[in-house]
Parts: C-alpha cells; structure tokens; sequence
C-alpha cells in the first residue's frame, strides 16, 4: 500500500513559529511532526511514500530527501495553490493504481494507530475516528454502526463523539469523485465533501474507531502536550556525551553526542537533550523538555515543560516553563516566562482558550537581560528586545523594542 501524506499547508495558527518553517516540520521530541508519521508507516510497514509539498517545500525536502535514511522512498507532488484537501489529493492520482491510505502532515500519531485503519478496512472508503468527549469545532462523523452516514464538519456543539482523525483509505475510484467535488464556502475542495457525495450516492463508507494516539496540533500549547506524549514513550539511553561529577541524571533521559552537562546540574525525565549541547553548572531541566541541537543553558536556569529548538543560549537564572522557543535565539540572563491558566488567546481575529501556557518566541530574536514575557504573549521572528522590558503584549516580527 502506498501512504499520500499532505504536508502542503503553512500553519497559520501557529505563527511565529511557521514564518520559517512548514508546520509539519515543527519539532516534537527533538523530530519534525512528520518524521513522527513516516516512523509510524515504517512500523507498519508502509515503505512507499508521496508527499504533498508547497509551503517552505525545500525544507522538507532537504531534510527527508529520498527517504532512505528513514527505510522508506519519499516521492514529492507540489501543490502549488492552498486549495484544499481534495485538491491536494488529485495531484498524486496519476500514482495510484490501487488502494491507498492518506494521513494529514501534522498530526501526531503512532503505528497503533495506523494499524487500527489497516486491520478495519472494508467498503468503498474507510474513515479512521477517535472519541473525544468535547468534539466543537472539530469534524465529525454520524454513523449507524460502522457505516458512515453523515459527515459535520467544524461543529459548535457535540452532535457526535466520533471525531474525523483525517486518516483515510482510498481506492483510485476517489478521483472520479474529486473531480466532480464544488467548491465550498471557505474556499475549499474539501474531501470531506467528496466523501458525503459518496454518502450520498449509497457508496458503503465505513468509520473504524481507534484508541491509539491521535492529537491534531492545531495550536502551540497542543505541541507542548504532544511532546509530553511522546517524551513518555520515548526510548532512546543517554548516548556518548560528557557527564561530569556532580550532575545528577534521573527517569528517562536521552542526551546527544558531545553534550556536556557541568557540575550541579540536574536533569529529571522524561528529557531529551539534543548534541553539542552545554548544560549548567547548576541548571535544572524537568520533565517534558526537550532542547535542540547546539543549545547552551547557562548556569542556574530552569526550565520545565517547553519545547527548545536548536542553537538557543538561555542565560543564567533564566526561568521557562510551558513554553516554545523557536531556533537561533539569543536569551540574556534572568528572563522569565509567566505562565498562565485558563487563557483566552486572540489568533487571527478569533479566540481560543489555553488551559495552561507561557509564551511564544520565533526563530533569530536578540533578547537582552531582565526580560519578562507575560502569560499567553508571543515574540515573533528577528527582534530586539532591551534590558528590563516586560512583554506585555505580542512583539510582530523584525521589532525592536526598548
């Protein structure tokens, strides 16, 4: 069976940090979100790969390459419009000759969760579901027993708890369907529209429900849990690194090649530390934080529960907890991250609420000493931020604030 995974789209709710990459190539566990799909087709042994690309293209593509690093073959369709799911699913119908099954690119799954849709498979088209107890402004499926018979889109009340994960499989007789698919009201071909044609011509679409891991990363702080997810599971030993006498090592922790950690340090899994890293003297990094490649923590700061990309220096007595720094950022000496519980967040002109977050920061700022962000505000991308500044609201991108 051949895998059509569609990776084409920006991420818009997750901005800053998808101004400089695609959305699938944001780090969980110190991997892209779709380095995560392709292991979960591997387990499963789904080798044969086409990937739907369009925005920031050459950085997915610079980095899975052929595929063969990752035991599979990676084929690459552009989508050169965001014209929707339909659409981008037409452009891989001159490969298919048989059944296939399509995954969206940022969604965080594992094997198990594949294999429930490869096992159930039956019908005309098969729609992988997972059960959510609050399902608005998600789509979801309304079905007598496993036949699908209606499919909601975005809902704003729980007309079903059967969420659509996305996660299809097709036979090549879904083209026919997309091209006679309309647009929709948002702009949109929508395969979730092409599947209610089928409904609605009596073609036997079946719902398979799965109890394994589904997490759609609509917005930042689902990116924290999902790397708390992962990290959980992750099973991978301290590797070649430098431990020095008086750092203290505890639960699951997986340290890079070259990584040094100084004296009086302590680290508390589950953690993983990416390589050519520096750790402390005398830093804490506690459970659900990963730090990327070539980072520094200088000594004595804490960090808990976050998400740091690659090549950051965080200075000394710098705290952050629940929160995403994005890569090449320079942070001076005693900055804090406030968290807050229960926020409401404006994106784009509509709210969404974070049980518990900090802050944002984009890729390639210069954060000066002293600076505090306040609950549920955001750094964008190339700013400078002075000393003793309290970010009390957004930053946009190439500020300087003083």
């Amino acid at each position: 069976m051949k895998a059509v995974i569609l990776g084409a789209g920006e991420g818009l709710r997750c901005r800053p940090l998808t101004l400089t990459r695609s959305k699938v190539m944001l780090p969980v566990a110190n991997k892209p979100i779709l380095e995560h799909i392709i292991s979960a087709l591997f387990k499963c042994s789904i080798y044969d790969i086409i990937l739907v690309v369009g925005y920031k293209k050459e950085q997915i593509m610079d980095y899975f390459r052929d595929g063969v690093d990752f035991g599979v073959n990676i084929t690459y369709v552009e989508q050169k419009g965001q014209l929707g799911t339909a659409h981008a699913i037409k452009q891989v119908s001159s490969y298919m000759d048989d059944e296939f099954i399509v995954l969206n690119g940022d969604n965080i799954i594992e094997a198990g969760t594949i294999s429930d849709i490869l096992a159930g498979r039956s019908g005309d088209a098969t729609i992988l579901t997972v059960v959510r107890e609050h399902t608005q402004g998600y789509g979801v499926v309304v079905h007598e027993k496993h036949r699908v018979m209606k499919i909601i889109e975005k809902t704003k009340e729980d007309l079903s708890h059967n969420v659509n994960t996305g996660i299809y499989i097709f036979n090549p007789g879904i083209f026919d369907y997309i091209e006679a698919t309309s647009i929709s009201e948002t702009g949109e071909y929508a395969i979730t529209d092409t599947i209610q044609q089928m409904i609605d011509d009596k073609k036997n679409i079946i719902m398979i429900n799965s109890q394994a891991m589904w997490l759609d990363a609509v917005h930042y702080w689902d990116l924290l849990k999902a790397n708390a997810y992962m990290l959980e599971r992750f099973e991978q030993p301290v590797n070649d690194c430098i431990i020095e006498d008086g750092a203290v090592i505890r639960g699951k922790v997986s340290i890079g090649l070259d990584t040094v950690i100084h004296p009086g340090s302590f680290i508390l899994g589950p953690v993983v530390i990416g390589k050519n890293c520096e750790i402390g003297p005398n830093a804490v990094v506690l459970p659900s934080t990963t730090i990327g490649n070539y980072s520094t923590i200088e000594p004595s700061a804490l960090i808990k529960n976050s998400i740091i990309m690659h090549d950051v220096r965080v200075g000394a007595f710098s705290y952050i907890s629940n929160s995403i720094l994005g890569a090449h950022n320079s942070i001076g000496s005693h900055f804090i991250t406030e968290t807050g519980e229960n926020l409401i967040i404006e994106m784009r002109g509509s709210l969404h609420k974070a049980a518990k977050f900090g802050t944002v920061i984009g890729d390639g700022n210069n954060i000066k000493h002293r600076v505090l962000t306040e609950p549920g505000k955001m750094i964008s991308t190339g700013c400078s931020i002075a000393s003793g500044v309290n970010v009390s609201r957004d930053i946009p991108r190439d500020s300087k604030v003083f």
